[in-house]
């Protein structure tokens, strides 16, 4: 017994003596911020699954999961209406998803956006090519921001051209 009163009696006094600062509540916000991005990111992932699932993708060579962590992806069916736009559009935008769902790509240009850049990706649209490059675009505050593009034609199991998918990036 007299340890366990030694023992309480040096705790109370190592106790008194440290200097503990508190956590500050900010430390939570981060946590569940980073868990808030993990949740969308999972959220959009299985999104993207599924319209793979339905349209019967051929596209494990696109490495989707690994660029949507730094790019966000828009998917436009064959009339180019967009079908899927990830969460990070409206950090790079300003728009929901919701608002540009079933709306063209063209959306997001203006006066200034460079026509001979737009002739180049219609090109490489028709003729079901790869592609990159970097356009002026428009924020839905009316600020403009250089888009590096990745697109790329997505082909079904059998080959048919059956949608778009790009990867943009805020240069």
């Amino acid at each position: 017994m007299n340890s366990v009163n030694h023992y309480r009696a040096f705790f109370t006094e190592s106790e008194a003596n440290l200097n503990c600062n508190s956590v500050p509540i900010l430390c939570w916000d981060f946590h569940y911020e980073s868990l808030n991005e993990l949740k969308t990111f999972s959220s959009d992932v299985k999104k993207i699954q599924r319209i793979s699932s339905q349209f019967k993708w051929n596209i494990t060579d696109l490495g989707i999961n690994e660029r949507m962590k730094d790019e966000v992806v828009l998917i436009t069916d064959l009339e180019q209406k967009i079908i899927f736009a990830s969460e990070g559009i409206c950090k790079m935008t300003g728009y929901t998803e919701k608002e540009v769902i079933g709306k063209l790509p063209k959306m997001f240009q203006g006066p200034e956006t460079s026509s001979v850049i737009l002739g180049e990706i219609r090109t490489a649209i028709k003729k079901q090519i790869p592609f990159e490059k970097t356009i002026l675009n428009y924020k839905k505050n009316g600020k403009t921001y250089d888009c590096t593009i990745h697109g790329f034609p997505v082909f079904n199991l059998k080959g048919e051209l059956s949608h778009f998918i790009a990867f943009e990036k805020a240069a």
